[in-house]
């Protein structure tokens, strides 16, 4: 009976060593898969404790093969055992659940955005169109949007084909991205117009930030030349309607009607320029 539970004890010491040993693969998967910051560092010092601990659980079924009585050498290991099953189970957990917030999160991203600009889609900007409707009404806050949409981009398409047009598109969305405050929004509204939420920005604010993204897009070579492709340097402008929230907007539709009228409005009086839906213009 003693030799049996002696070798009942023994395998349990090497079956627990074993199980801590494949513990640290989904946790060293799991540090894989975050970003760098605080999460990480604690993940890691959760390695190095595992490894701790098997240290310790060698030393301490060691020492009571020689110093321990059956008894007590029965407890211990019983205790070590669970133990390592219990870092198993937290480590292969948690990596389930990071493996799963990871694709929950992708699906979220990939539901929200355009997947040729990289900004947001009109589903998205509906929604954060209507959050920040709603706040201004509340609290009477300002809120502008910006309306943009690319002057004759069919002449891109026409010239150097489709996959020109849709670099160009991509390097706008990233340049707008790039440029706009950390509280604003950006989404693809549809072809080629864009539109961009400005939270707590009065109009005259809204139109300066307009203009200097109308210079920006100006400057900006959307397409470097490339003798081998017959493609020549490719730089565009925008025509950019601003609208201001005022008390007495019925919806958020209106908003953006204003907005989308002062654009084809700037386009008319000739393009790569903004206008205001209260009548300012700025070339």
């Amino acid at each position: 009976m003693g030799n049996k539970m002696h070798l009942i004890i023994n395998s349990l010491d090497i079956v627990g060593v074993i199980i801590l040993f494949v513990s640290l693969l989904p946790i060293r998967k799991l540090i894989s898969e975050l970003p760098p910051g605080s999460l990480k560092k604690w993940w890691k010092i959760l390695v190095g404790m595992v490894v701790f601990f098997i240290g310790s659980y060698l030393y301490i079924t060691i020492q009571f093969r020689f110093e321990s009585t059956l008894y007590g050498q029965e407890v211990m290991c019983m205790l070590l055992f669970f133990g390592s099953l219990f870092v198993y189970l937290v480590s292969t957990l948690a990596l389930k659940t990071t493996l799963d917030i990871k694709r929950i999160y992708t699906l979220e991203i990939e539901n929200i955005t355009d997947p040729l600009m990289d900004i947001s889609n009109r589903r998205h900007l509906e929604q954060k169109l209507h959050q920040e409707f709603s706040k201004s009404v509340r609290y009477n806050l300002p809120f502008s949007i910006l309306m943009l949409d690319i002057d004759h981009f069919k002449n891109v398409n026409d010239t150097y084909g489709h996959d020109v047009g849709d670099i160009v598109l991509r390097n706008l969305g990233a340049l707008i991205k790039n440029f706009i405050r950390e509280s604003d929004s950006v989404a693809r509204y549809g072809g080629e117009e864009i539109v961009i939420l400005l939270p707590l920005t009065d109009g005259q604010h809204a139109a300066s930030m307009a203009e200097r993204l109308r210079y920006e897009i100006e400057q900006y070579v959307m397409v470097p030349s490339d003798s081998e492709k017959g493609i020549t340097e490719i730089r565009i402008t925008a025509s950019i309607g601003v609208a201001e929230y005022a008390s007495g907007l019925l919806n958020v539709d209106e908003l953006v009607k204003r907005a989308d009228k002062a654009m084809y409005r700037a386009k008319r009086e000739g393009r790569n320029r903004i206008f205001l839906s209260d009548g300012t213009t700025s070339d």
